[in-house]
């Protein structure tokens, strides 16, 4: 069975992820597998558009979806279709990784790099949260409020629910 970690962007997906790759796990990021084989994402988005970059996303996830015992940290947009979360529960359990909208603020401030915050991090955050936490909650199979806890505190909460 694979973990699967969803959330907005600065959640805590990717920081949880290498707390189990430090203990031993194989993770997969979707958006480095991504990254690895057409470049960065933001170069994705300028040049393809976002559905291009949706296409890609979802042939990462039959990828690392078909893998056994990993964990599988998604783009913040991966949940949005439902082919790709069919494709995750098919091996995986999906957490979804819950921050608070001034949280999420507050560890992208400066970003730069991320596509669908450009344009002033605090409104898109907002809004992309308005948008999206319904749909996060419904593909999740479990919901970690990550607001006060550590990544190391996270994964074990995680591990403590699939034992």
């Amino acid at each position: 069975m694979n973990i699967v970690l969803t959330g907005m962007s600065g959640c805590g997906k990717t920081t949880v992820a290498q707390v189990f790759k430090s203990s031993g796990k194989t993770v997969v990021d979707t958006d480095c597998l991504i990254e690895k084989r057409h470049g960065k994402i933001s170069e994705i988005f300028a040049r393809s558009g976002e559905r291009y970059f949706r296409d890609l996303e979802t042939r990462a996830v039959k990828e690392v979806s078909a893998l056994e015992g990993v964990v599988i940290a998604t783009g913040g947009g991966c949940v949005l279709r439902a082919e790709n979360v069919e494709l995750l529960k098919a091996n995986g359990k999906i957490f979804y990784l819950r921050a608070r909208t001034d949280t999420l603020i507050k560890r992208l401030e400066g970003d730069t790099a991320r596509p669908l915050l450009k344009g002033g991090v605090r409104d898109r955050i907002i809004k992309l949260y308005s948008e999206r936490a319904q749909i996060y909650e419904n593909s999740a199979d479990y919901v970690i409020d990550t607001d006060e806890l550590t990544p190391e505190e996270t994964a074990n909460k995680i591990t403590e629910l699939i034992i």
